[in-house]
């Protein structure tokens, strides 16, 4: 049955996700890393959602807090319009039947003593959903629907490659048949020539099995490709959000126009005639962020309301959403 598109799954209010830091015989916190401070967006059903930004910015870690891998610090997430973060130990054990992850690292996510059979099965004999007489027919139709051959069962995860690797974790998470699906940077640990095949994998997958996706990458381009809408994160933060055409064509945010001023365009031309924004300096340590605009270390526009004032969210068009002081539509 198809479900009604437009309906929103996921909505984060507010998330927050602080690593306190301890020190000394006394285990006494001396403070905290801001990996998540303050995000909130909405997917809905049936639509991708691509969240980027640099590395160490904090996107596996939101990724991580909404599915309650991480309990957060504090801030709301409504999965089916069901508060995450009010559930129980037993009741999110639950509710992770309908939101799976497929985690970056392909050579570490699988378990090398285990087969491909059992590691497929493995959550649907966790949660018991199906029979042990049936495990089998399972596990070959999830292999079969990532375009492996289902004789791969038996086999360990050292026999594959990391193409066929990054399809096993889609084929696990795939077990349960969720509704939302985490991608915490699937592709970024392959070789560029199976990046493509891996991404038109989950989009048919979207489209036959009426998948949700959370797509987090630092690949602005695969980003564009896939996602409906883009979130642009930096330190913690949400810098911006907007549909994708909007966002790669209007970029409003000094830092969106700086990531994207740095992705290669296959016209010579033409890409030679842009102008490219070259980020100075390093990002600021997140134990301890920059008053006010978090990018402003960093920015060529900043000015002293940007130290003094912390930008919010706030529209500026159809569906697009900035946090600068300057950005005007």
């Amino acid at each position: 049955m198809n479900m009604p598109q437009n309906e929103e799954l996921l909505r984060v209010d507010n998330l927050v996700m602080h690593f306190p830091i301890y020190r000394g015989i006394v285990h006494r916190q001396v403070g905290a890393v801001h990996a998540v401070d303050g995000v909130s967006f909405s997917i809905n059903r049936g639509e991708t959602l691509g969240l980027v930004g640099e590395s160490g910015c904090g996107k596996s870690t939101t990724g991580r807090t909404i599915l309650q891998l991480y309990r957060p610090s504090s801030g709301k997430v409504y999965f089916n319009g069901i508060d995450l973060t009010e559930l129980k130990r037993e009741e999110i054990r639950y509710m992770r039947r309908e939101m799976q992850m497929i985690f970056q690292d392909p050579y570490a996510s699988l378990n090398p003593r285990m087969t491909v059979g059992e590691i497929i099965s493995e959550p649907l004999l966790i949660h018991g959903m199906v029979k042990r007489s049936q495990i089998q027919e399972k596990v070959e139709y999830l292999l079969e629907i990532v375009k492996l051959s289902p004789t791969f069962a038996n086999r360990y995860p050292h026999e594959f490659s990391g193409g066929q690797r990054q399809r096993i974790g889609v084929a696990r998470a795939l077990a349960l048949r969720p509704s939302l699906i985490i991608c915490d940077e699937p592709i970024s640990a392959l070789d560029v020539s199976i990046q493509a095949q891996i991404v038109n994998l989950l989009e048919d997958l979207q489209k036959e099995l009426n998948l949700t996706y959370l797509f987090i990458a630092h690949d602005l381009s695969m980003v564009r490709h896939i996602s409906d809408h883009v979130a642009v994160m930096y330190l913690g933060v949400i810098v911006e959000i907007a549909d994708r055409s909007t966002l790669y064509n209007s970029p409003l945010h000094p830092y969106t126009q700086a990531l994207l001023s740095a992705v290669p365009i296959p016209d010579p031309i033409t890409d030679s005639q842009r102008k490219r924004r070259v980020l100075e300096g390093d990002v600021p340590s997140p134990v301890n962020p920059p008053s006010g605009c978090r990018f402003r270390t960093r920015c060529w526009l900043a000015q002293s309301l940007c130290s003094e004032q912390n930008p919010l969210l706030r529209s500026v068009g159809t569906n697009h959403l900035v946090a600068c002081h300057l950005a005007r539509s």
